[in-house]
């Protein structure tokens, strides 16, 4: 049996972050990478109107293994239009 990794386990995922994820159905750092950090925030989006820009962050740094405040200005930016679609 192949070992799936905690959310957790994940750089800028802690309890509560894992508790939503959870609650949308991604229980595993497997299932939240093959999500995608923009999918992922959607579903929460739906479920947590108040997420907000720095949980889409959070997202694609845990998925990158990157802290969330060290992602490229680039990356950033992508995130950033991406969550204004969404207002």
């Amino acid at each position: 049996m192949k070992f799936l990794a905690e959310l957790t386990s994940l750089r800028n995922i802690g309890k509560e972050l894992e508790r939503k994820l959870k609650s949308i159905g991604i229980f595993t750092a497997e299932e939240l990478k093959e999500a995608g950090s923009k999918d992922a925030f959607f579903k929460l989006k739906l479920h947590y109107p108040n997420v907000c820009l720095v949980h889409l962050y959070t997202l694609e740094g845990a998925i990158s293994d990157v802290e969330y405040n060290q992602l490229p200005e680039d990356v950033k930016c992508t995130l950033k239009e991406f969550s204004d679609s969404l207002k």
